[in-house]
């Protein structure tokens, strides 16, 4: 493992109030390579949307940005991604909030303005959405969870957590009604993470356990998600909550997100970095990175994680990152091939 928690040269606080929760962080690197949208909640998970910017690779960012009167009520943690309809050739961005009904805003400037939160359907769920992940097609896929109490209005727990998928054929601005995925009682798989394969013919969704009975699971798809395979355990190296995945520029699979696994560094923010092979055969991978030490027991993570055209990874999240406060929003730059050079070392 390399520890660069107390490298601060590299760290850049995003947002920071005091006396103010500031929480779980998704984010969107734009075509440009450089200009990143950060969209959290002013709370844990509930509470108003709040919106950053960086032009510059996340070295800097804005002040907040102006939003929507109505970002105020969201009730979930949002997540943000890009979407380009495949009638059109129109990008947009969009930004949800999940519960119950799943809410969602559009953008057509690239996040200059925004439309309000609209409701999508007749349905809602946590943390909507895990992942939106463009198809072969043109169209768009999107896992989220539940646990009975949002799907459906007055909804109460089941005891078990159900995985849905939802998919949009016009750039993400409607969404079909959610199919099961899986569900079980035993373990509570939730909060999907998708990486396809590098040759881009299969899926694979990174699954937290939230019931602490067994590591971390992944399930595969070889038809653009009309089928799934049944979870299959990963390597306790990975075991963790809200994993975001990209490749580097040599090929290796780098994952973030909050480490879960009995050990020293459990509740903190680490980096995982591998192939995409370890996913399919449970192995544990090259090597761990943490990037800061939370001061809280697990509260932490629901990273961002970005890869810039010059190789750097740009991974932004929050977390207790100063004794007995509450948290706040970091961005931390780094690049295999320097902590490459400190395992050799």
């Amino acid at each position: 493992m390399v520890d660069l928690a107390n490298d601060s040269a590299r760290q850049v606080v995003v947002d920071r109030e005091e006396g103010k929760y500031l929480g779980h962080v998704s984010t969107v690197l734009l075509e440009d390579g450089q200009t990143i949208l950060c969209a959290y909640p002013q709370g844990h998970g509930k509470g108003p949307i709040l919106l950053k910017k960086s032009t510059d690779g996340g070295k800097t960012w804005s002040d907040r940005l102006p939003t929507p009167k109505n970002w105020e009520t969201s009730l979930e943690t949002p997540t943000i991604h890009r979407t380009i309809d495949p009638r059109t050739g129109k990008k947009r961005l969009i930004l949800w909030s999940g519960l119950s009904p799943a809410r969602l805003a559009v953008s057509e400037d690239d996040g200059a303005r925004w439309s309000p939160l609209k409701q999508v359907g007749d349905w809602g769920g946590i943390v909507v959405m895990g992942f939106v992940e463009r198809l072969k097609d043109g169209r768009y896929l999107a896992m989220f969870h539940d646990d009975g109490r949002f799907f459906k209005s007055k909804g109460k727990a089941e005891g078990l957590f159900t995985l849905y998928q939802t998919f949009s054929s016009d750039g993400g601005r409607s969404w079909s009604f959610p199919e099961e995925v899986l569900k079980y009682r035993t373990f509570h798989f939730c909060e999907p993470g998708v990486i396809r394969s590098p040759d881009g013919k299969e899926m694979a969704v990174l699954l937290r356990e939230n019931r602490r009975r067994s590591p971390s699971h992944v399930i595969f798809s070889r038809d653009e998600g009309r089928s799934w395979s049944a979870p299959s355990p990963l390597s306790a190296d990975l075991t963790g909550d809200r994993h975001t995945l990209r490749y580097s520029k040599d090929g290796r699979l780098v994952a973030t997100f909050r480490d879960m696994a009995e050990g020293p560094t459990k509740g903190d923010w680490m980096v995982w970095v591998g192939q995409y092979s370890d996913l399919k055969h449970g192995s544990d991978g090259s090597y761990r990175v943490r990037l800061m030490d939370n001061k809280n027991s697990s509260d932490c993570g629901y990273p961002g994680l970005e890869i810039l055209p010059d190789g750097n990874f740009v991974a932004t999240t929050y977390g207790h990152w100063t004794e007995r406060k509450p948290p706040y929003i970091v961005s931390v730059r780094f690049n295999l091939p320097e902590i490459d050079t400190r395992l050799k070392n």
